[in-house]
């Protein structure tokens, strides 16, 4: 963990993945954690104009571009908070250059014309909960991050806009949500490829990652679960990924 910045807005700066990425970052409220970990790392290996839509502070798209030092990344973010300490990142990691932020609205993407089929690669890990289902966070930030104004489908329609025919999109949600994932998914992408994760082995998934190519008319593929913890202690592929060692690639021919 790095210096506090107090008062209104209060920031931490933090290192992640061992140290290399570096992220300002609220000290409450919606933080960086193991879902833009995984989401990183099952960006495709080819891509190289990237969007990472609803990027928050850009721990996503900094991460993924970081290490392909040909791509170039958009961060699309409504909240001029959370852009401007993307912003900020963008900056502190040396990326300018490729990487920039956008304040725009995910249900809205319409009026970004020049954006439009732009992008080999939509990045995304969408709010979770509708208004007025589920526990709302007394967080205000929190509670941005994890309430829709619209829904999954129109937050995924918005973003097939974003794609140029053939491109992907890979995206991070609840698990007990797979229902209206792969309804949403099925009406605009195909060759659907999807991960279960497991904060355990003999744990119910808590999560799902969810891959999908524009165009295509592939079928349905379920790949390997993803375990976390081993008791306490993260396994060796947890670790790994959190460390910015690994991979979890999210198409069949990859595994």
């Amino acid at each position: 963990m790095g210096a506090n910045h107090p008062g209104e807005g209060e920031t931490t700066d933090d290192r992640l993945f061992r140290g290399t990425l570096f992220l300002r970052q609220p000290a409450r409220g919606h933080r960086a954690g193991t879902d833009a970990v995984l989401l990183a790392a099952a960006a495709p290996a080819e891509a190289r104009h990237i969007l990472d839509l609803g990027a928050s502070t850009g721990i996503v798209g900094l991460q993924v571009a970081k290490g392909r030092p040909e791509a170039r990344a958009v961060l699309l973010e409504r909240d001029p908070a959370m852009a401007a300490l993307a912003r900020h990142n963008i900056a502190a990691n040396g990326l300018a250059e490729r990487v920039s932020c956008r304040e725009a609205d995910a249900f809205a993407l319409g009026r970004e014309k020049d954006l439009r089929d732009a992008f080999d690669l939509v990045l995304t890990n969408p709010p979770y909960f509708t208004p007025g289902r589920g526990r709302a966070s007394p967080d205000s930030t929190r509670r941005a991050a994890h309430e829709l104004d619209g829904d999954l489908d129109g937050w995924l329609r918005n973003a097939a806009t974003m794609l140029a025919p053939g491109g992907r999109i890979v995206m991070i949600h609840r698990a007990d949500a797979l229902g209206d994932v792969l309804a949403a998914m099925a009406r605009r992408f195909g060759g659907l490829a999807l991960r279960f994760v497991h904060p355990r082995a003999a744990e119910p998934a808590h999560r799902l990652l969810v891959s999908g190519k524009k165009g295509s008319r592939q079928g349905l593929t379920i790949l390997p679960p993803l375990v976390l913890f081993e008791g306490d202690r993260p396994t060796g592929p947890s670790a790994a990924l959190h460390d910015g060692l690994a991979l979890l690639p999210m198409r069949p021919e990859q595994g």
